[in-house]
């Protein structure tokens, strides 16, 4: 059956090339606008019972959430390509029992709460009723100097990969939502709810790392980059085939938190970090002479170096230990 990135694929053949702007396969679109500045514009949908559930949190709670996730994932889109984010359009489809309730003005004063946070301004979007689930739809418009935009298809042969963050977080904050897990009512001192809680607010309320992406780009550093939201083994495949790459990953280097390593979970902690998504970390390769300009850790979360890019024809490939396989692009699949 023909996959979502196979329909991307065909879809872009159809598209007649314009030389004006970066399209169709990056996690942004980039149009020139002027002789200085390109404009950076993402789009993003969450849509109920496919990327959240309506059970995970009461009404107004999932509100707040989902104003934060909903401009988070497109945020992150605008990080992965270096740009300063400026403006949001959001819209919305509600059932009528949702719209009767608190959610609305929760969900907009909570996106509003970060889009001051990353001096971004909503400007516009629209409001509908559903039949019976949420639609969310979320546009980021940012932008940035001209030729800095960082894309995914510029990774070279010997350039060190690197990850920003820790990996697995959200996809085992899912699995303890999905396992019947909720985030503590009130305080608790309990370190085993404090864990679960931290877990599960990674998958609820994502961090996007603008801040490190501006950066990456503002000082070239950064020979390509992509975010993480279907998982560090999918993302690097697309990383890589946008490149005409291989790659070799160190299983030992995964910064995955020592949290997952306490919970009992249905999957190997090594398995969330490669295959679980929505971390929304940023995934870059750096040039062998730039590593030492690197630091250890950007506001605070970790930047680490796992593995290196290889010829095309080394495939996409994992070490553990002494022994070497291939690495699949497994990962989030919508179809």
């Amino acid at each position: 059956m023909r996959g979502e990135f196979d329909f991307i694929n065909s879809l872009k053949s159809k598209l007649k090339p314009d030389s004006s702007l970066t399209g169709i396969g990056d996690d942004a679109a980039v149009i020139n606008q002027n002789s200085e500045l390109q404009t950076v514009v993402s789009q993003d949908l969450l849509i109920e019972d496919i990327d959240f559930r309506r059970a995970w949190l009461p009404l107004n709670r999932l509100g707040r959430a989902l104003g934060h996730k909903a401009l988070a994932v497109s945020l992150s889109d605008i990080a992965a390509m270096g740009a300063t984010p400026r403006y949001c359009l959001t819209s919305i489809g509600l059932p009528e029992t949702v719209w009767r309730t608190a959610f609305i003005d929760e969900f907009y004063d909570s996106l509003l709460a970060l889009a001051r946070q990353h001096n971004t301004q909503l400007i516009g979007g629209d409001t509908s009723r559903s039949p019976d689930r949420i639609v969310i739809d979320c546009t980021v418009i940012g932008e940035i100097k001209r030729g800095r935009a960082v894309l995914r298809s510029t990774a070279k042969v010997g350039d060190l990969v690197f990850v920003s963050g820790e990996l697995g977080d959200a996809a085992t904050g899912l699995e303890l939502l999905e396992n019947g897990k909720r985030l503590s009512t009130g305080r608790t001192a309990n370190p085993s709810l404090l864990t679960m809680d931290a877990l599960i607010k990674r998958q609820l309320t994502p961090t996007p790392r603008v801040e490190l992406g501006c950066h990456l780009a503002q000082h070239n550093l950064a020979t390509s980059m992509i975010d993480i939201s279907d998982g560090l083994a999918a993302d690097l495949h697309h990383l890589c085939n946008a490149s005409n790459t291989g790659a070799l990953i160190d299983e030992s280097r995964l910064p995955i938190a020592h949290a997952i390593h306490q919970l009992k979970t249905t999957r190997p902690p090594a398995d969330l970090a490669l295959y679980g998504g929505e971390d929304y970390e940023l995934l870059f390769t750096v040039a062998p002479a730039d590593k030492h300009k690197i630091p250890a850790h950007f506001d605070d979360e970790s930047l680490t170096e796992i593995g290196i890019i290889t010829e095309a024809s080394e495939g996409i490939t994992i070490k553990t230990g002494e022994r070497s396989r291939p690495l699949k692009a497994k990962g989030f699949v919508h179809f």
